[in-house]
């Protein structure tokens, strides 16, 4: 890179490192305004973060490779997780179910759905701590991929026998632990409002080159990646990989970490499943805390609708990268090794000096947006759940900022120690989605709809989900992805009914709070039976509802990704149809979503 390039980075930390100090002082007042930002933070921002925060180096490394490596098929790869389709859940009902619980975390959640004795209690601290150990896999997911292409444009060296990523990412890491610790949630929403900007631009400048100078000869080679570590060259025609219909198998070498994919149709069933029971258990971690931060139900539907349509804007993207990548191979006469470099490579030969700086501070923005929300959003069980519901009670608030900061710290430094154990971004992402997420997202699904379940069952289903995504990693580490996700999510599904079983039921009184607040569907017969068949008929109504927005907000949200590709890959055919049915899907939406939107 050349001076300026490195000028316009230095000027974005500098800048990342002012809001923090900015916000410093707020951030110290308690740990309602260092977590949640006193709930006073606009919708807008919030959704920005929110997409920010989803713009992660690591996934879009990951995302690209797909593309690059498949085609334009490989997006569907991503409903797995990368789509974040469980967004359109969040819009249509969960959204507002989590706002409603007036919670600090997801852990927090549990003493509303099982009360302040010792099954919430239970369940409260089972579920801080599935959190914690998640939220360091996460962080090393993210320092994986950010060190790595952080490590490709800043040249960080090799030391001390530890690798030159790990240093790149420490780097990054300590960089955004300076405003991210500083400032809570409130300096972490601004700075990722600020960050995503920068990511904006970075999409336009990247899609523009792309749409103007790339044409996708009639026939080119891409590479896949081989379990024993290699690459092979494979050939594909340009009409293959724009086709955005995805077929019922995929043609990859058997030798291939593709290959699990072979039999794509039963891959995106299961995704869809998959995304189904994550969607519906309503995920916690950052995406939870925004939500927790809304102030009304129709701030957290319109915080889910502005976080999707600028999440929109990543795929264009992708598929622009990946085009310059086989162009790069095209023209040099040899296809791109490493799928997952291809991003950093494409950056580094293809844009000039001036802009390579600028798209360098927007990435590095999108990792650090990712890296911070993980960071507070953890620390937050470790002080609410953990620190100020077991260890120290009557703490106060000064006490309590104090935990907040240190263990962000803590979380970071073992999340970063672990990456010394991990090379490829997309193995340590398929293991938390598939395996260490079933673990939890199981009984994060039944409490929501099965009035039996108590806090000893989900306590026991977090236990037991655990535990085999664990021993699956040490045990069974070459899994399929669809036995992992079986193995823990089917161990935490019979931890929960074996638990629920065995003990008493939750009291009828903290059954009927819970329902009389959240009003979710499902199997709650004792609570309606109390409430009176007036109250049932209205919250009935207002299920029905949010089914129906359901409905529309899922193929929205996978339309108005794929439109986007369409026009970068210049497939006007399925741009026309596309558009259509985006539209058509957006009336739907404005009709029996948005107009209905309460402000309760």
């Amino acid at each position: 890179m050349g001076t300026i390039d490195y000028a316009i980075i230095f000027v974005y930390l500098s800048a990342m490192i002012f809001v923090g100090a900015l916000f410093q002082r707020k951030a110290s007042s308690g740990v309602d305004e260092y977590f949640l930002g006193g709930k006073k933070i606009p919708w807008w921002a919030l959704g920005a973060s929110g997409m920010s925060s989803n713009f992660d180096v690591s996934g879009t490394m990951i995302n690209t490779a797909l593309v690059y490596a498949l085609g334009a098929a490989g997006f569907f790869i991503e409903i797995r997780g990368g789509m974040v389709l469980t967004m359109a859940f969040f819009l249509a009902f969960m959204g507002k179910w989590n706002r409603r619980s007036r919670a600090m975390t997801m852990a927090e959640w549990m003493r509303l759905r099982f009360g302040d004795g010792k099954e919430g209690k239970i369940a409260q601290l089972l579920c801080a701590v599935a959190v914690l150990l998640t939220t360091v896999g996460i962080v090393a997911y993210f320092a994986v991929g950010g060190g790595k292409f952080v490590g490709e444009f800043l040249g960080v060296p090799a030391l001390f026998g530890l690798p030159s990523r790990f240093w790149a990412a420490a780097l990054m890491i300590a960089l955004a632990m300076i405003y991210t610790v500083a400032s809570g949630l409130r300096g972490v929403v601004w700075t990722d409002v600020f960050q995503g900007v920068l990511i904006f631009a970075t999409i336009v400048i990247v899609c523009g080159i792309a749409f103007a100078t790339v044409d996708l000869p009639a026939a080119f080679d891409v590479s896949v990646p081989l379990r024993d570590g290699g690459y092979r060259e494979i050939q594909t025609t340009a009409a293959e990989w724009t086709d955005l219909t995805p077929s019922w198998t995929l043609d990859v070498p058997e030798d291939s970490s593709y290959a699990i994919y072979h039999l794509f149709g039963l891959s995106i069933l299961f995704y869809l499943i998959k995304t189904f029971v994550e969607g519906a258990g309503g995920t916690g971690g950052y995406m939870a805390q925004r939500f927790f931060a809304a102030r009304s139900d129709r701030e957290a539907g319109l915080i889910s609708m502005f976080w999707i349509f600028l999440l929109s804007f990543r795929w264009p993207f992708v598929v622009a990268i990946a085009m310059m990548a086989i162009m790069i191979g095209v023209e040099s006469g040899a296809a791109i090794q490493d799928p997952e470099a291809a991003l950093p490579i494409v950056v580094n030969t293809v844009v000039p000096v001036g802009l390579r700086g600028l798209l360098v501070a927007g990435l590095t923005a999108a990792a650090m947006s990712t890296f911070d929300s993980i960071v507070n959003s953890g620390a937050s069980y470790w002080v609410r759940d953990v620190y100020q519901s077991f260890l120290k009670p009557d703490a106060d608030e000064r006490r309590l900022v104090r935990q907040s900061r240190v263990s962000s710290v803590v979380i970071v430094a073992v999340g970063l120690v672990s990456t010394l154990w991990i090379e490829s971004v997309n193995e340590i992402w398929m293991w938390l989605t598939m395996s260490m997420g079933a673990g939890l997202v199981v009984p994060l699904l039944v409490r929501w709809y099965w009035e039996r379940l108590n806090g000893y069952g989900f306590a026991t289903g977090v236990a037991a989900g655990m535990a085999a995504a664990i021993g699956q990693k040490l045990w069974y580490a070459d899994a399929p992805e669809y036995a992992s996700f079986l193995l823990a999510g089917g161990a935490s599904f019979a931890g929960c009914l074996v638990g629920s079983a065995l003990t008493a039921r939750t009291p009828s009184e903290v059954i009927d709070k819970f329902y009389a607040i959240t009003r979710p569907f499902g199997v709650w017969r004792g609570a309606r039976s109390r409430i009176g068949e007036e109250r049932v008929a209205q919250i009935a109504a207002e299920n029905r509802r949010d089914l129906l927005s359901l409905a529309f907000a899922l193929p929205w949200q996978i339309t108005i990704f794929m439109v986007g590709m369409a026009f970068m890959l210049k497939r006007w055919d399925y741009f026309a149809g596309l558009g259509a049915l985006f539209l058509a899907l957006s009336a739907g939406l404005y009709f029996f979503w948005y107009r209905r939107l309460s402000d309760e």
